[in-house]
């Protein structure tokens, strides 16, 4: 069975995924859509600690529990379903690239509803912590790369310039309808990367198996 890989970029209550694969050397597009993370499009709960900011502090807690417990639980049922899709077309979905914003750490709950910067970071790291989780729930490696150095560790790892790798996953998109926007680029870059790192990915762990 042929191997693949899915790339998330994600945004307050949603995420850009692309699965790909390597045919003679070259990749290719086998998945993508725009998964929801929340159970309501709306500002409640895309920003959820920006909601939890005007409640009490009981009240915070448990609404920005309950929309975590709801990402990761559609977050893991959407890469299931990709799971299980592409198997059926004879591949596996063996490994994930996650892209990171700035990667600096959180404090504690009540110091970051103190703080609006930490807020904004809080509400992205929640969606992307439950991707993580359902990915690895799913038995996947998961490579975490931060955004900014993404084309970069592209270029290093296939041996090419970071305008050269621009411009592959450009075309790639290309024989594929609208969307294929930086999201889509960008996840299916990670995806790519992530294929290449095989056993080397970082941050890895294998624990079981969606079905």
């Amino acid at each position: 069975m042929k191997q693949a890989a899915v790339g998330f970029r994600v945004h307050s209550g949603w995420s850009a995924v692309v699965a790909v694969c390597v045919e003679d050397g070259a990749p290719a597009v086998l998945h993508r859509e725009r998964v929801p993370l929340v159970e309501k499009f709306t500002y409640r709960f895309r920003q959820p600690y920006h909601t939890a900011k005007r409640m009490s502090p009981a009240e915070a807690r448990e609404f920005v529990s309950r929309v975590q417990a709801t990402a990761r639980d559609m977050a893991y049922g959407a890469i299931g379903k990709l799971g299980l899709d592409l198997e059926q077309r004879g591949y596996k979905l063996s490994s994930g690239a996650l892209l990171l914003a700035s990667g600096r750490p959180l404090p504690e709950f009540e110091k970051i509803l103190a703080s609006h910067a930490m807020i904004h970071t809080a509400d992205g790291e929640l969606f992307r912590e439950a991707l993580t989780r359902a990915s690895v729930r799913c038995g996947l490696q998961v490579l975490s790369v931060k955004e900014k150095e993404l084309t970069g560790e592209a270029a290093h790892s296939f041996g090419l310039t970071e305008v050269a790798v621009l411009k592959r996953i450009t075309e790639l998109g290309r024989p594929l309808r609208a969307p294929w926007a930086q999201d889509e680029k960008y996840a299916a870059l990670g995806a790519w990367l992530a294929l290449s790192a095989g056993s080397g990915c970082r941050k890895r762990t294998q624990t079981g198996k969606c079905g």
